[in-house]
């Protein structure tokens, strides 16, 4: 949940401890324990600390440096960080061995997540890593994607130059994370968003040519290291990558964009890659969440569990996360429709 939406909800509820955040960049809550408990989710969070870097800093209480060296500001009312500094803009081929990077391996940022798992799961809930792997995201935020799209087309030897530096920094920080806790972790999250309303950013000939690579050694490091399954997101139209995220390792495709062109069909898609992959999201939050009515979102969830729920290989979840503007009469539609029909065998 957004932190707005979050704090609504948690007043509703009677909680008054502050806030905590998964992401303070993109202001995603640290949802409590008792909002978890009083609409039950089988999985918890596991985080890794944040990586050593000389980049970072404080600027003031709505702007800061981050460790890649990325400057993200918060211009009330908009409820979010946005990068208005790409620091690798201008940067040439040789600039990229010049360049502070952060140790993303480091042993610190992995201290204490065995125990915090193996926890979790006595408790009897899967433990889901935020791996903080985005691979195309994070170099579109360090270039300006403007300037890395023109890199993928026109330069492409920078443009794999670029990827190679940033993928092998991935790299070492999910060898170091599965090193000290993947035993005890159950999904990974990784993604990278390639899509946009109507299609992929870049064509499926250039993903390949360029991405697909380095997301299948990404992916095969955590199955190589681990029995954790590879929970990919990416939001838009991807219709036509599917394919290739199978090849390259997803085992779980997140948020599934219902109002993205091609995504709305779930039976299709069910149809097509059910045997083959599992689903999270679906339910829609760009219309019927935010403008519908409490009755429009159970038809919504109804229908979404109908299509990916038979056989198992469904997650119900909104297809983003929970917005300001979603009312929570409709919020609690969600949870309620959710916890009524989601139970096996489904009967819709």
């Amino acid at each position: 949940m957004l932190a707005p939406a979050y704090e609504r909800l948690k007043a509703a509820l009677g909680i008054r401890r502050k806030t905590r955040f998964i992401s303070r960049t993109f202001q995603y809550a640290l949802i409590d324990e008792e909002v978890l408990e009083r609409f039950p989710s089988d999985g918890r969070p596991l985080l890794p600390h944040p990586a050593p870097s000389t980049l970072r800093r404080e600027i003031s209480s709505h702007e800061f440096i981050d460790e890649w060296g990325i400057r993200w500001r918060m211009s009330p009312p908009t409820p979010y960080f946005e990068a208005v500094e790409a620091p690798l803009r201008g940067a040439a081929r040789a600039d990229l061995d010049r360049y502070p990077w952060p140790d993303l391996g480091h042993p610190s940022r992995f201290q204490g997540l065995a125990e915090e798992a193996r926890a979790l799961q006595r408790n009897g809930y899967a433990v889901v890593c935020l791996s903080g792997t985005a691979l195309f995201e994070q170099i579109q935020l360090l270039r300006g994607m403007d300037t890395w799209l023109t890199d993928m087309a026109a330069d492409p030897e920078f443009a794999q130059a670029l990827l190679r530096k940033v993928a092998d920094l991935m790299k070492a920080s999910l060898a170091a994370l599965l090193d000290a806790a993947g035993d005890c972790i159950d999904l990974v999250v990784t993604g990278d968003d390639l899509g946009t309303q109507n299609a992929p950013i870049i064509s499926p000939t250039m993903y390949r040519r360029l991405l697909k690579p380095c997301h299948a050694e990404l992916l095969a490091e955590i199955h190589s290291r681990s029995q954790a399954k590879v929970f990919f997101h990416s939001d838009g139209n991807i219709r036509s990558l599917i394919p290739d995220l199978l090849e390259v390792g997803v085992d779980i495709l997140n948020p599934i964009q219902v109002s993205a062109k091609e995504m709305g069909d779930t039976a299709r898609l069910k149809r097509e890659f059910g045997d083959r992959l599992s689903f999270c999201g679906g339910i829609d939050t760009q219309w019927v969440l935010p403008r519908g009515t409490p009755e429009d979102v159970r038809v919504e969830v109804r229908r979404r569990i109908k299509d990916l729920a038979p056989g198992g290989g469904f997650v119900a979840a909104a297809v983003h996360c929970i917005q300001p503007d979603v009312p929570l009469p409709n919020l609690y539609a969600l949870f309620d429709e959710v916890a009524a029909a989601g139970r096996y065998p489904i009967f819709l």
